[in-house]
């Protein structure tokens, strides 16, 4: 009896160590059993934008002044090239949220790793906006044709003409008679009426 005292401690010790050693074991199993596993990169051509520009835009199609932009791309971006243009100016890469995922960027603002791209057909040309039309019957009523007016001539006026005065002669011609002569004689009668006037009243 005192052996099974002795020697059980040491029998659950034992046991204790080989649950430890069990536990531990399958802990890195687990552990890397958990731990995300890397996917593979895929294989294709890629495009690297350049850090010449401060950025290259994407746009739907290979024109800058047909297409529409869809987005941008940085220096040291990249994306899957799909294509080029028949001349090779503009390649096509995938762009998620582009129209179906896809848009074209100005080759020379790109690096092209190693490979030969096909060609790719260009997506439609966008509708332009419809232009507001005009009725001419309308627009005439605003339109203002000037008149021409002959310009007043100028006539000259006639010439002044020039009053020219002689001067007066100093005497009088020795047959006439003098103002002052006639004024006295004048006085002279008419007192003398007086006078006679004065007289016969009496």
């Amino acid at each position: 009896m005192k052996r099974f005292w002795i020697y059980s401690p040491i029998f659950i010790v034992l046991v204790a160590l080989a649950a430890c050693g069990m536990l531990f074991a399958s802990f890195p199993t687990a552990a890397l059993a958990q731990q995300p596993t890397e996917t593979p990169t895929p294989q294709g051509i890629y495009i690297t934008v350049l850090s010449d520009e401060p950025f290259a835009n994407i746009r739907m199609g290979p024109s800058s002044s047909i297409y529409p932009k869809v987005g941008i791309l940085y220096p040291g971006d990249t994306a899957l090239a799909l294509g080029r243009s028949p001349g090779g100016d503009w390649i096509k890469i995938e762009y998620p949220g582009a129209p179906n995922n896809a848009g074209w960027v100005y080759s020379p603002l790109v690096r092209l790793s190693s490979g030969a791209l096909r060609i790719a057909e260009p997506p439609p040309t966008p509708i332009p906006p419809a232009t507001a039309t005009i009725d001419p019957t309308f627009a005439a009523q605003f339109t203002i044709v000037p008149t021409n007016v002959r310009l007043p001539t100028f006539t000259p006026p006639p010439p002044l003409v020039v009053t020219s005065y002689t001067q007066a002669p100093a005497s009088l011609p020795n047959d006439s008679v003098p103002l002052a002569v006639i004024i006295i004689a004048l006085a002279i009668l008419g007192a003398i009426g007086f006078l006679l006037s004065l007289f016969l009243r009496r």
